[in-house]
C-alpha cells in the first residue's frame, strides 16, 4: 500500500488523550485541509464553530448524551450546515428583487441535504489531515440532539444544524481499530437487497467479529444485540424528536 492508504486504514475512534496539546500550527493545518475538501457549487454550505470555552466544552459533554471524554479533548469542532450566511447574503445583495420572485423564502430540504454534505466532507477531510500529524479524532452525533439547547449553547440561527462535532487530541495509546464488516457493502449497478440466506451470513459473520465471547442476556443473535443497543434506548427517542426539531426549523419562513 501507500502512506495515505495505511493511514485511513490505521485509523481508531480517540477518547482519550495525551498531554500533549494541539498546536496552533496544527489546528491552521487541519482547517485548512478541511476548507479544501470538496463543495456543491464553490458555495462551502457549512461553518466550523471552535469551542474553546472549557465552561462550552464542559456543558456539551452533558448533553452530548453524558460524555466525559468530550470535556477533556484538547480540541473540538462543531461542523454546522449552513444555508444561513446564503440567505444573509441574498438578502444583502438584494436578489429577490432582481430576480423579481420570492420563491425561496427559505431554504428546504434540498439545500440541507447539500449542506450536511458539504459539512460532512469537510469534517472527514479534517480527521485525514489530523491522522496525518499524529492526532486522533472521535465523532460526536449526539450533538444533534436536545436542538433547543446547542441551538442556544453555540448561537445556531434558524437555517443551521450542527450535523457533526468532532474532538482531536493525540491519543493516550494506540490501539488496533475496530473491525468493519466489509462484504455486502459495494453493490454493481442496481442495489441489491439481502437475502434470508445473505442476512445469516451477515448475522453470524458480525456476531463473531463484535461479540465473539457471546451476547447479553435475552439476546439471541446480532441483529438482537444492534436492535437494543441502537434502535430502541431513549436517546434515540430524543435524536429523532430533535432532529425533527432542526427540520421544522430549518424549513420554515417564521423566525425561530
Amino acid at each position: 500500500m501507500n502512506p495515505t492508504l495505511d493511514l485511513l486504514n490505521a485509523r481508531f475512534s480517540t477518547r482519550t488523550y495525551a498531554e500533549a496539546p494541539v498546536t496552533d500550527a496544527e489546528k491552521a493545518a487541519i482547517l485548512h485541509s478541511a476548507m479544501r475538501a470538496p463543495t456543491a457549487g464553490n458555495m462551502m454550505l457549512y461553518s466550523i464553530i471552535e469551542v474553546t470555552d472549557q465552561a462550552l466544552k464542559d456543558r456539551l459533554a452533558v448533553t452530548c448524551d453524558e460524555q466525559p471524554f468530550i470535556a477533556r479533548a484538547p480540541w473540538v469542532l462543531v461542523f454546522v450546515a449552513d444555508m444561513q450566511k446564503w440567505i444573509d447574503l441574498f438578502r444583502f445583495s438584494h436578489a429577490e428583487e432582481v430576480e423579481g420572485v420570492d420563491h425561496r423564502a427559505a431554504p428546504d430540504v434540498g439545500d440541507l441535504m447539500m449542506a450536511c454534505s458539504d459539512a460532512l466532507v469537510a469534517a472527514q477531510n479534517a480527521v485525514v489531515a489530523a491522522e496525518s500529524l499524529g492526532i486522533g479524532s472521535c465523532y460526536v452525533g449526539d450533538v444533534l440532539e436536545n436542538g433547543e439547547i446547542h441551538a442556544e449553547l453555540l448561537g445556531l440561527p434558524q437555517h443551521t444544524l450542527p450535523i457533526a462535532m468532532l474532538c482531536f487530541g493525540h491519543p493516550a495509546a494506540k490501539r488496533e481499530p475496530t473491525p468493519h464488516y466489509t462484504r455486502h457493502v459495494v453493490h454493481e449497478n442496481r442495489y441489491h437487497r439481502l437475502t434470508d440466506a445473505e442476512l445469516a451470513e451477515v448475522s453470524m459473520d458480525q456476531g463473531e467479529m463484535h461479540s465473539p465471547h457471546g451476547f447479553g442476556p435475552g439476546v439471541a443473535n446480532f441483529g438482537q444485540q444492534v436492535y437494543k443497543q441502537k434502535f430502541t434506548p431513549a436517546y434515540m427517542a430524543e435524536m429523532n424528536r430533535s432532529v425533527r426539531w432542526w427540520l421544522d426549523r430549518w424549513c420554515t419562513t417564521e423566525p425561530r
